[in-house]
């Protein structure tokens, strides 16, 4: 008996050492499993699946402290089911018997977690757990994270060898992790560097500004593993920014929309110059006057383009990750303001490249000026002379009305030439002040309103045909139709068209909203059919065949008009203007002026 009772302990003692092997082989492969990996997101997986194997626990959780140092940022389970997971609702944010392990990052092993006193209950839908041991995961003295498992299998208690392996297997998982966290930097620098680079190419082949902010969007969501990003830039004389480009997730509902400066993500990194992060942009009580991105309610940044705030940025770079990504790092901030201070050069660039191309519109119009002067019309002129020669030597009466008819053409020939020359010079000496200007201010202080920028057109001899009382009343009509689309139609689109031909202004503003009601206040529009009675013109509204509404202002340019006489040119070298030309059968020597000499 006494025999059997060692042999029983004798065996006793080797399974107890085959176990240990065991445990010790499992240990081994599990740190050379989770060593294995490179991808920061497969080495945390790895991690909380050997953890969950090596002390035969149900359940297994992995959460990753966020930068303020109370709170996680990311939680990964083994264990639970998709299904299961999105019953329980939220993740857990480190608080109760989690925050416990985060505000005293020793290991914490309970019998029953539930008598412990930070421990809050679960929430509806979470399975029950009872024995519970929590290790933090070190990365170079600093708390990476913690390793939760609950309910060892068989009803069993974790014991000290359990916290042991676990504990063993964090100081594997922390040089894992550096290791990981070191190569996805290193990758992340050759992807931001290939990114500046591609987008320098853009900028010196001469891609547009909306082309070149679209590809800045793009990598930056691409490189960062963002759900979605959009740039907005400032609007000018509002109290907003425009987003310009939206890319990712609920692309098509931003684009164009107008965000608040106050309250807002992007108004507080536009108006401090600096980065701005969030953990869970969607619940941030600090900006809520800023929508999150759709689909996009997790962590967001939003960095400034350019390198001081305010008037000084030129817009936002806005991030966007989904519910349970990890929040933006100090390590990808870094290029990610690199990659920002790219986009403002863009800006800059874009800004640059159109004053030069307005520079070279003026410096063409003014020589299309001085050739039409110099010699279109000294050439027409000439022509007059020499046809109102020749109707003295014409017999036939009615080759002589032919004659009189065409000096009278070249007449209203040189009219237009004088008046499209007098509008050019007027571009350039009163910019701004003309009908053009005004419609294009008035239509992009509309934005603002609608939340989207409207489709402008405008066509004809605006700032020179239309006269200036029909001018103003132009412009207020088209400020309060903008303002009643604003308002009223909750449209999502509106198109502003301005013509002056055939004799008449036309103004048409149309869009895609609810339409006007039958039985709706027509207060504002009775104001606008009388300014149109009022000169002569029409007004009509028409509904559609898309929906919506389309609403047509006329007016008369009154060709009769007295005809607006260009500035005498006072240069030293200046020769004076040929006048009208003379009728036929008019003296010759009283009536016709001499022809001005050949260039």
């Amino acid at each position: 008996m006494r025999l059997d009772e060692l042999l029983d302990e004798l065996q006793a003692r080797i399974d107890a050492a085959r176990g240990t092997r065991d445990r010790v082989h499992s240990l081994l492969e599990a740190v050379v499993s989770v060593g294995r990996e490179l991808e920061l997101s497969q080495v945390l997986r790895r991690i909380v699946e050997a953890g969950a194997l090596l002390v035969d626990a149900e359940y297994a959780a992995l959460g990753v402290i966020g930068p303020d140092g109370r709170t996680l940022s990311q939680f990964l389970t083994v264990g639970l089911a998709d299904e299961e997971i999105a019953r329980i609702g939220s993740l857990p944010s480190g608080h109760g018997l989690l925050g416990e392990v985060i505000r005293n990052p020793e290991p914490l092993r309970l019998a029953d977690l539930g008598a412990h006193p930070s421990s809050h209950g679960f929430p509806a839908h979470h399975p029950p757990m009872r024995t519970f041991l929590g290790v933090p995961i070190r990365v170079r003295e600093e708390v990476f994270g913690n390793l939760y498992l609950t309910d060892k299998r068989g009803g069993r208690d974790f014991d000290t060898e359990d916290e042991s392996v676990i504990t063993t297997l964090s100081v594997a998982a922390g040089v894992a992790i550096d290791n990981a966290r070191l190569y996805e930097g290193s990758q992340r620098q050759q992807h931001w560097l290939r990114a500046n680079a591609e987008v320098t190419r853009s900028l010196l082949s001469g891609s547009s500004r909306t082309e070149v902010l679209q590809l800045i969007a793009h990598r930056a969501r691409d490189i960062t593993g963002a759900r979605a990003a959009e740039i907005a830039t400032a609007l000018p004389g509002a109290d907003g920014l425009l987003v310009e480009v939206a890319t990712g997730a609920g692309a098509a509902a931003r684009q164009g929309l107008v965000l608040p400066i106050e309250g807002s993500m992007v108004g507080a990194a536009h108006t401090e110059g600096a980065p701005v992060a969030s953990s869970r942009a969607a619940t941030d009580r600090r900006f809520p006057a800023g929508a999150p991105l759709p689909d996009a309610g997790g962590p967001a940044v939003a960095v400034p383009l350019g390198t001081g705030g305010g008037a000084e940025a030129r817009g936002v770079l806005l991030l966007a990750r989904a519910a349970g990504d990890p929040v933006f790092s100090e390590g990808e901030l870094e290029p990610l303001l690199a990659f920002a201070g790219q986009a403002a050069l863009a800006l800059e660039l874009a800004d640059r490249r159109r004053d030069a191309e307005q520079i070279a519109l003026l410096e063409e119009r003014d020589r299309i000026a001085r050739d039409l002067h110099d010699l279109a019309i000294q050439r027409l002129f000439a022509t007059g002379m020499t046809l109102q020669s020749a109707a003295r030597l014409v017999e036939h009466e009615g080759a002589g009305q032919r004659i009189g008819r065409a000096v009278d053409d070249l007449d209203e020939t040189i009219k237009i030439i004088r008046s499209t020359i007098f509008g050019l010079r007027t571009k350039d000496r009163e910019a701004g002040t003309g009908l053009r200007a005004r419609t294009a201010r008035a239509v992009g202080e509309a934005a603002a309103l609608l939340g989207h920028p409207p489709r402008l057109t405008m066509e004809g001899l605006l700032d020179t045909d239309v006269p200036a009382d029909v001018a103003d009343h132009v412009v207020a009509v088209l400020g309060e139709l903008l303002s009643n689309a604003a308002r009223h139609a909750h449209a999502t689109r509106v198109g502003v068209s301005l013509k002056a031909a055939a004799g008449e202004v036309v103004l048409t503003v149309s869009d895609n909203g609810v339409g006007i009601p039958a039985g709706g206040r027509r207060s504002g529009l009775a104001n606008l059919d009388e300014r149109a009675r009022r000169v002569g013109g029409s007004f009509l509204t028409e509904p559609p065949a898309e929906g919506g509404s389309r609403i047509v202002w006329r007016a008369p340019l009154h060709p009769d008009r007295p005809e607006r006489t260009p500035r005498p040119d006072t240069r030293p070298d200046a020769r004076p203007e040929p006048g009208p030309s003379p009728r036929p059968g008019a003296d010759a020597q009283a009536s016709r002026p001499a022809p001005a000499p050949r260039r």
